[in-house]
């Protein structure tokens, strides 16, 4: 593998990153930049992600975290490759979830606490260009575009419209989007990154730091996020060999083209060396 850290794009590096007891400071640092100061995190603990259903095609283009601060406020904070069908509306009925849960039985006065749904998109679902906006915060507002329900706020975030380079950087949420769209292509620590939290993040995504367990997991994650990413039209039936046999040589050539090694496209795709030189 020639990169040095992992793709924080992959199920498993968004959740080495993110999504693990130990690394809970990062996301909480990188989630208070998009809160305001009434709901600053000082803590959080993990919860159960199965509470929030969804279909095994999904499971494959969206990862999640879900995660509560100590006053009860709920995050789902998701990452998502490639579009879905009714983004919004399916955006929508996760973010129920977290609050049908705070029900309580017997004389509950409806008191909710805050939910905040976030996500970190591969993609661009803005299809007109003049309006294409790289964060969207939506809250319930009235028809004076006054704040008329504070507890529910949806955050997108569409990366590909992030194209601000290293000496353009003007703020910690500018940092943390330049280090999360670039870390794969990283091969050392930029000196505007050489700070406490991100240095802990590049020690985190080493992959000579993974174990060997590990290792065979991310590169797991990084076919799916290739097959993903470059075979989103391929429509497979049972057994429809064709269908299999595209999908690999598409894999193989989109790995090729980030110049990875013949011996992991072989071990990753199973064709042999002699069907991938040529493409």
């Amino acid at each position: 593998m020639n990169t040095k850290y992992i793709n924080p794009y992959t199920d498993f590096g968004f959740k080495k990153l993110f999504g693990e007891e130990g690394n809970k400071d990062l996301l909480m640092d990188f989630l208070n930049q998009l809160l305001p100061d009434y709901h600053q995190i000082a803590d959080l603990s993990f919860k159960n992600p199965e509470k929030i259903p969804s279909t095994p095609k999904e499971r494959k283009a969206i990862f999640d975290i879900y995660c509560q601060t100590k006053e009860g406020t709920r995050f789902i904070v998701e990452m998502q490759k490639a579009k879905v069908n009714f983004f919004k509306d399916r955006s929508l009925f996760y973010s129920t979830f977290p609050i049908k849960e705070q029900a309580k039985r017997g004389g509950w006065d409806f008191k909710l606490m805050p939910v905040y749904f976030i996500a970190i998109l591969d993609f661009i679902y803005d299809e007109k260009e003049e309006k294409q906006k790289f964060l969207r915060a939506v809250s319930l507002k009235d028809q004076d575009g006054e704040i008329f329900y504070d507890k529910l706020h949806f955050k997108f975030l569409q990366m590909p419209l992030f194209t601000k380079t290293e000496n353009e950087l003007e703020s910690h949420f500018d940092k943390w989007l330049y280090f999360l769209k670039n870390l794969e292509s990283f091969d050392h620590i930029p000196a505007i990154l050489n700070e406490p939290i991100f240095q802990k993040g590049f020690e985190i995504a080493e992959i000579a730091h993974l174990k060997p367990s590990q290792v065979e997991s991310y590169e797991k994650s990084l076919l799916e996020y290739w097959e993903l990413k470059n075979v989103k039209d391929t429509y497979f039936n049972d057994g429809e060999i064709s269908g299999i046999m595209k999908e690999k040589y598409s894999t193989a050539r989109a790995l090729k083209a980030e110049n990875m090694p013949i011996e992991f496209i072989i071990k990753i795709t199973g064709l042999t060396a002699k069907e991938i030189e040529p493409l």
